[in-house]
């Protein structure tokens, strides 16, 4: 459809589509009366067959040459930061709250390391609690109406 190869940047949502995951792009737009920017969410779905991507993950996209559905305009180009693990994007360092994290060691090593404090680099990778805490990875469906029945992955 389009040969200029959009590249965009946007969050993985969850969705119910097979081999696609829907991708939300945020932008700021303009209102002139006020003249103030405002947030406008825009969705698309991108083809991920592997299901590369998770709930939450901040993910490139790029346009495909032409649509693969009616719905499907976008491929999945790689996950650039996952969820979790916040990442700054200037300086590629790994942050927590406010600090870096090679800070926190350095005052650690001078001041003494707590005995409660989380030790980071033994802490396991996202995916140890799917199942338990961590529902991303279930297939997602529409909950069309109230049964009492518990629905952990329903949209």
């Amino acid at each position: 459809m389009s040969a200029r190869g959009l590249v965009l940047l946007g969050q993985c949502m969850p969705c119910i589509k097979q081999n696609a995951s829907k991708i939300r792009i945020r932008r700021m737009e303009l209102d002139k009366n006020l003249n103030m920017y405002f947030k406008k969410d825009t969705f698309f779905f991108a083809h991920d067959p592997q299901k590369v991507c998770k709930t939450g993950d901040i993910v490139l996209i790029r346009e495909l040459p032409e649509r693969l559905t009616r719905l499907i305009t976008h491929k999945v180009e790689k996950v650039v930061y996952p969820l979790g693990d916040i990442t700054d994007p200037i300086s590629g360092k790994k942050v927590v709250v406010g600090k870096y994290r090679e800070d926190i060691e350095m005052a650690n090593q001078l001041f003494g390391k707590s005995e409660k404090a989380f030790d980071y680099d033994k802490a396991p990778a996202r995916g140890r609690l799917e199942g338990t805490k961590d529902f991303t990875h279930g297939e997602t469906y529409i909950k069309y109406h109230e049964d009492g029945k518990d629905q952990p992955f329903a949209v």
